[in-house]
Order: C-alpha cells, then structure tokens, then sequence
C-alpha cells in the first residue's frame, strides 16, 4: 500500500509513516523538512495550496499512483483573536484546511478504490477560548471530511480521525500558560497511529466512517 502522508517529517505523522512501513506499506512523506529514514518525499509549505498539489501529483507519478492518503499535518497559533496578527491567524486556517483540502483534491484522480483519512481534532467538536484560528481550521476539516464522504460514496473510502492531544513537539513553541499541564494525559502519537493504520485496512465496502481517538483522562474531551 502506498500512502501519502503530510506532515511525516514529525508528531502523527511520523508515526503514521512509521506504521505503515512496518505494516510493509510504502510511505510518501509531504512536510516543510525531510523525514528521517528511507521514506520518498517532496519538501513543500502546505500554505501555499497550489504547490501542495503538484507535490502530490510529483510523488504520485513517481511511485506510479497511490492507494491512501492521511493528513497529518497541522500548525496552531494561540492567543484571542484581537492578540494574534491576522496573517498568523489565516496561515493556521490555510494550513490545516485549505492544505487538507488541497492534497485530497490532487490525490483523489490516483484514489479510485482507494482511501482517505483525515485528521481533524477534538477541538474541532469543542471550541475553546484563545483558539478561534485552530477551533476554525479543525471545525473546517470536519464539514469538509463528511461532505466528501458523501461526494465519493462508493469510490473512495473516507475516514475522520478525531484526536485528542498527542506528546509530540506541538506543544513546544507555546508559552507555558497554553502548555499541557500534564503530559501523562496525552496519548503517545504511535496509538493514533494504529488507529489510522486499522481504518486503511478495512475490507472493500467497509468504512471506518469517523474515529475519536482520546487519552482516558484527555481535558478536552467530552
């Protein structure tokens, strides 16, 4: 199996391109940095929708198609909506919606009979103060992922991964008052990962449809 996977280089995504190699797939890796070990990749900034596409179609071509594509990849900016520039604001939104969007259309001409997962979080089913741009973007990737279920019925399988706070270095350039308080409560990225890796391998007309995939003790869910 062949999976694109955005964001690889990092977080949820290098544990979705670890999965599906160890699983014997064939991980293609899209991120701003390369990724550490053998994966295929194209360096790209997923803000800019339109070279995300040609990477998708670059990497596509190469390894002649795809059979899945995951998109991992995400950005955050906190802070209330008067506090954070405008430009940073709509960068979080260009990246985690417009680039979802941007991949899926670009890779969905190599996905009949393929698959696609994306990863939206559970603060895009729960809004929190002092993260319009983040709640926007994911709440985005929500509405877009169940109306391109309904598009592409039949033709390509589409799954929402709903999760919620990873240990991974996202947390890393934010000021301790938007830190985790405790790191105990997230799940490591490699269980998210497992679950991705369990919605690629449904059998033909079985669809792993939506996944919320939370610690037992994760804040921010329910």
């Amino acid at each position: 199996m062949k999976v694109l996977v955005t964001g690889g280089a990092s977080g949820l995504g290098a544990a979705v391109a670890d999965a599906v190699r160890e699983a014997g797939g064939i991980p293609l890796v899209l991120d701003k940095s390369a990724p550490e070990g053998v994966h295929d990749f194209e360096l790209v900034d997923l803000a800019d929708g339109r070279a995300a596409e040609q990477a998708v179609r670059t990497l596509a071509e190469r390894n002649e198609g795809l059979d899945a594509v995951v998109t991992a990849a995400g950005i955050d900016r906190c802070g209330t909506l008067a506090e954070v520039p405008a430009d940073e604001w709509e960068n979080v939104v260009r990246v985690n919606l417009f680039g979802t969007a941007a991949v899926v259309r670009a890779a969905l001409p190599y996905l009949e009979g393929g698959r696609v997962v994306t990863v939206a979080s559970t603060l895009g089913l729960k809004a929190v103060s002092d993260a319009t741009a983040y709640c926007a973007s994911k709440f985005g990737v929500v509405g877009f992922t169940r109306a391109l279920a309904a598009e592409t019925a039949g033709r390509t399988g589409v799954t929402l991964v709903v999760p919620g706070g990873m240990r991974t270095k996202f947390f890393d350039d934010r000021t301790e008052q938007y830190r985790p308080k405790d790191l105990d409560q997230l799940n490591p990225p490699d269980r998210v990962a497992a679950a991705i890796l369990f919605a690629l391998n449904q059998p033909e007309g079985c669809e792993v449809r939506e996944l919320v995939i939370a610690h037992a003790q994760e804040p921010s869910w329910p």
